[in-house]
């Protein structure tokens, strides 16, 4: 069933441009965009990086017009890089925090070399000369800056000739952090940063990790190549941090606060188990008032408590809980203003904005309906407006609105497709992006009341370029399965077939499956690199390639994304079979010659699809899989699993103890330097096929994390899934 007639390509008897892979991993075909946009102040101006990092521009939102230079390597006193990586803008825009030397640590976490600029003298000096810093941040009234170093806290007075001091010195590497989370908080809370200063700019709140006591994971590097390690030339070296499994001890948190004035240090009297964990910690307008977030360890129950950062009191004003598991957006986008905040929450279903005041008293639930809300993007204090995104148009679309204190909503994005904003902090302009699934983004300056100022990026070439007649078609489909689950998917096809035709074609599904994702979205983001070019690349190649969204994914309200709690796996493999059930129906497929493939939780649904006992995959290709929910981090795999000690249903969501069910093909590839999910779910799945007599290909990549990149790595990783397309289904 197609759902947009209009999603469909022009047809052509033969394709203008010919999709490589070496074009793909090149970045041929990538949509551009707009990097490092930000508000200023007065709303009627946004900043951007400008000539690849050697420069800020002011621009006006009113024309798209350039107005001025913030910022240039070329005219700055002090200067000694050519380029930068990114900046902070302090409160009063009269300094710069400048990024260089940026050496990453993990998925968000960073080192990096600041420096401090005064817009009005065009001087520059650095942050701090004992080291690369961490998450540095500006004190409100911008006479202050912090930042992390080797786990601790410090502090550099601007108004003292830049003096710096040193807020924590217990921190130590792998047992104690301060202001930045351990490894599971970063992966799994998204968070870079846990600290913050007050709104008087008077004290300093964080949060303290213990992990000395959480068992360590190591894995070997080797010296390698692009980049090449010398120091492992002879013998490899090992990397070893702290990683919590499911049922072992998480680090142990707590809050506390520094008076910068006195220089004293207080633990505020939280009291939550030993296993709770914090999230997220915000100070309110009220200096008075620091709002702790915690969670259960079964992350079924959110807390807000509001600690007085000089008492030490902690009074709980909210609880949010579920049957299941709290919202990740619950506590992890909850914005603050003068008179309370906005939280998002499920407890309806659908994910909806709900407006309390800063005792934690309901003023009113904001947004209703069966649709859900998927992003906030602020709230005029004085009008009582708000704007935000949702996906009301259809579960598989977004558009922005508008509403007022009366609650009357106004669409401000009518174009069909996926749309989404920054806004200006007067709330007066937006910068649109929008795209569909033939559409790359299109980025415009709007004002609020409907008007296009200016196109920034229209991506043309690029749209001219892959929607030319005789490229596959890509278009919208629905079934329902035995189970009578409606689910969604899309569907790439090679230009030469003709639906009424018998001719049949090869299948390879993709899919992610995890908790709450979504692949099927009228977006340009749509398939794994973007605008559905690799999906693309295959169908010129003679392939069908299909997506579909399965039970526990997102979009559609809580109920059908939590159905998999405690049997993670189970509902996402039947629903993959039941996909390829209903695509074998069709008259133009080859039921003999379906294959499956993902990438991280997608190759744990591959390796679990295609071992239900039902023989309907020919071939898969399996990528940095999680095997079993063992061995995976506590932090997620609790979430929808609890430990192993409450939850018998571990062993039969292993895909290990499924291998000797394996059908079909397989190719395994992993990266061994993957600190996200370790090789050892590929190695010791690998050997559970090995023990049970099963035939298949396996491949691993030196020193590469969980994306598998670097180098000719991602040209070299897709050339050979090609490779093994076509020798197994061809």
């Amino acid at each position: 069933m197609t759902l947009a007639a209009g999603v469909l390509l022009a047809l052509g008897a033969q394709a203008t441009e010919q999709i490589t892979i070496r074009k793909m991993t090149n970045g041929e075909y990538s949509a551009h965009g707009v990097g490092g946009m930000r508000s200023m102040n007065d709303g009627e101006h946004y900043m951007m990086i400008g000539g690849g990092g050697t420069s800020i521009v002011r621009y006006a939102f009113k024309t798209g017009e350039v107005v001025d230079t913030l910022f240039s390597v070329n005219n700055t006193r002090g200067c000694n890089f050519k380029r930068f990586d990114g900046y902070i803008m302090s409160p009063s825009e009269d300094r710069i925090l400048l990024q260089t030397k940026t050496n990453y640590i993990y998925r968000h976490s960073f080192t990096a070399e600041y420096y401090i600029y005064d817009v009005k003298n065009h001087k520059m000096e650095p942050l701090s000369t004992g080291g690369p810093q961490q998450v540095p941040s500006f004190s409100p009234d911008g006479k202050m800056i912090a930042f992390v170093r080797d786990n601790n806290i410090h502090l550099v007075k601007l108004m003292f000739n830049n003096s710096e001091s040193q807020v924590t010195e217990d921190g130590k590497f792998n047992e104690i952090l301060n202001g930045i989370p351990d490894w599971v908080y970063e992966e799994e809370f998204t968070m870079s940063k846990c600290y913050e200063f007050s709104a008087d700019s008077k004290m300093i709140a964080y949060v303290k990790s213990v992990e000395s006591h959480v068992p360590s994971f190591s894995f070997a590097m080797y010296r390698g190549m692009a980049p090449s390690f010398e120091e492992n030339t002879l013998y490899p070296g090992a990397y070893t941090y702290k990683y919590p499994m499911p049922g072992v001890d998480n680090s142990k948190v707590s809050v506390h606060t520094y008076d910068i004035k006195s220089k004293v240090t207080r633990q505020m009297d939280l009291q939550i188990d030993e296993e709770d964990y914090i999230p997220r910690i915000h100070f309110t307008s009220d200096p008075e008032k620091l709002a702790i977030i915690t969670l259960n360890r079964h992350q079924s129950r959110m807390d807000m408590y509001m600690a007085n950062p000089r008492s030490t009191v902690c009074k709980l004003v909210l609880r949010e809980e579920s049957d299941t598991y709290i919202n990740e957006a619950t506590y992890q986008n909850i914005h603050f203003f003068t008179d309370g905040f906005i939280l998002q929450s499920q407890r309806n279903n659908y994910n909806h904005l709900y407006q309390y005041n800063l005792n934690g008293v309901l003023v009113a639930q904001l947004t209703d309906g069966n649709y859900e809300v998927t992003d906030f993007y602020g709230r005029n204090e004085k009008t009582g407006e708000f704007y935000y995104q949702s996906n009301e148009p259809s579960p598989m679309r977004r558009a922005i609105y508008r509403q007022d204190k009366k609650g009357k909503k106004t669409r401000l994005t009518p174009e069909t497709g996926t749309s989404s904003a920054t806004f200006s902090k007067n709330l007066q302009y937006f910068v649109h992006t929008h795209s569909d699934l033939c559409t790359p983004n299109v980025i415009t300056i709007e004002n609020t009341k409907g008007k296009i100022l200016k196109t920034l990026v229209d991506n043309k070439a690029l749209a001219e370029k892959l929607n030319q007649p005789g490229m596959p078609t890509k278009e919208f489909f629905q079934f329902t399965t035995s189970n009578g689950d409606v689910l969604n998917g899309w569907m790439v096809k090679p230009s030469t077939l003709n639906p009424q035709h018998s001719a049949q074609y090869p299948i390879i599904m993709y899919q992610y499956s995890g908790p709450g994702s979504q692949e099927v979205l009228d977006s340009w983001r749509s398939g794994f690199y973007g605008g559905l070019v690799w999906e693309s690349f295959l169908a010129q190649q003679g392939y069908v390639v299909v997506c579909v969204d399965g039970r526990g994914t997102g979009s559609r309200g809580a109920e059908f994304k939590n159905c998999t709690y405690l049997e993670l796996g189970l509902r996402e493999s039947t629903d993959q079979v039941e996909t390829a059930k209903h695509l074998a129906t069709l008259p133009y497929v080859d039921a003999n010659r379906i294959g499956i493939w993902g990438w991280s939780f997608g190759g744990y649904n591959t390796l679990m699809s295609m071992s239900t006992g039902e023989p309907v995959f020919k071939a898969g290709i399996a990528v940095a899989p999680p095997t079993d929910w063992r061995f995976y981090d506590s932090v997620y795999t609790e979430r929808f699993m609890r430990t192993p000690q409450e939850n018998d249903n571990y062993e039969k969501t292993s895909a290990i103890s499924r291998a000797k069910n394996l059908n079909g093909s397989l190719l395994l590839m992993h990266g061994m330097a993957d600190d996200n999910v370790h090789v050892r779910n590929s190695m010791e799945y690998s050997e559970a096929l090995v023990q049970a007599d099963k035939q298949f290909d396996m491949h691993y990549y030196t020193n590469r994390n969980h994306s598998i990149y670097g180098g000719n790595t991602r040209y070299h990783i897709f050339t050979k899934m090609f490779n093994f397309w076509e020798s197994k289904l061809k």
